[in-house]
């Protein structure tokens, strides 16, 4: 059992005193003191106290060691992302460290991105992805880069290198921002989000580059979501509208007229 050092560590990562929980928890300080050094043990209903004033499920608490969590498995379950809370699957990515622990950015570029469709599960195919570090990131989340193709998301141009964040629960993926999703059948899409999720269980898929036409998306389609952060690039994007861009843009108008024509006629008739 690990209740006494998972309620000591989670106490101390949230900042807070011995009294300052026991006064919150409606207990002595001496009591709480013992339950974190093993020397008591809580009846039930105390660990129904900490369950709720961690967000934590009591089985959580008593077999799952903290100490030997990542720093983003830790961050996963202070936000709600329990198993034992939500009662939904948790979605354990895989991923690689450095040799001081800390979580790399592996690579995937083009060529692996097929593989990667079948292989991000699979610790052997993501150790041997290419890593580096970006010292401005947060130390506390998860990041992986993507090498995108196709031009359905110009300006950001085909090529690019796109880095994300990964995202443990769908339900907050925000509508109108930008997002790395990996499907079952298109493999690595690169698209601004719609959140349909609640209401629908889809997401709505669309693309910069307005040639391409919005889709939906089921989310027992989608395996992984990244939340875009930057891009990097050797090419500066273009201020020119290209011929596909202008050719939509007058079939747009030439659709605008016709419409405008039939409601003159109807108005006229």
């Amino acid at each position: 059992m690990y209740f006494d050092s998972n309620i000591k560590l989670l106490r101390k990562r949230r900042g807070r005193t011995q009294d300052e929980v026991a006064f919150v928890l409606q207990m002595k300080r001496p009591t709480l003191s013992g339950y974190e050094n093993g020397v008591a043990q809580p009846g039930i209903q105390q660990m129904i106290a900490f369950s709720e004033y961690f967000g934590i499920a009591i089985d959580t608490l008593i077999k799952v060691d903290f100490s030997k969590l990542r720093e983003s498995e830790l961050r996963q379950l202070e936000s709600g992302f329990d198993v034992f809370v939500k009662g939904s699957k948790l979605r354990v990515l895989t991923t690689t460290v450095d040799s001081a622990n800390n979580e790399n950015i592996e690579l995937v570029p083009e060529k692996a991105k097929a593989g990667y469709t079948r292989g991000f599960a699979d610790p052997e195919f993501v150790k041997n992805l290419s890593v580096f570090q970006l010292p401005f990131l947060s130390k506390e989340r998860k990041y992986r880069t993507f090498q995108i193709s196709g031009d359905s998301m110009l300006p950001i141009p085909e090529g690019a290198w796109i880095t994300g964040e990964f995202i443990q629960d769908w339900s907050t993926l925000k509508s109108g921002e930008a997002y790395i999703i990996l499907t079952l059948d298109e493999g690595i899409v690169f698209k601004l989000v719609e959140n349909k999720i609640r209401e629908e269980g889809k997401v709505r898929l669309i693309s910069l580059n307005q040639i391409y036409k919005p889709y939906e998306l089921a989310v027992n389609e989608i395996r992984e979501i990244w939340r875009f952060i930057h891009y990097i690039s050797d090419e500066l994007p273009s201020g020119e509208i290209s011929s596909a861009q202008m050719a939509n843009t007058l079939n747009q108008l030439k659709e605008d007229m016709a419409l405008i024509k039939r409601r003159i006629v109807t108005n006229g008739g």
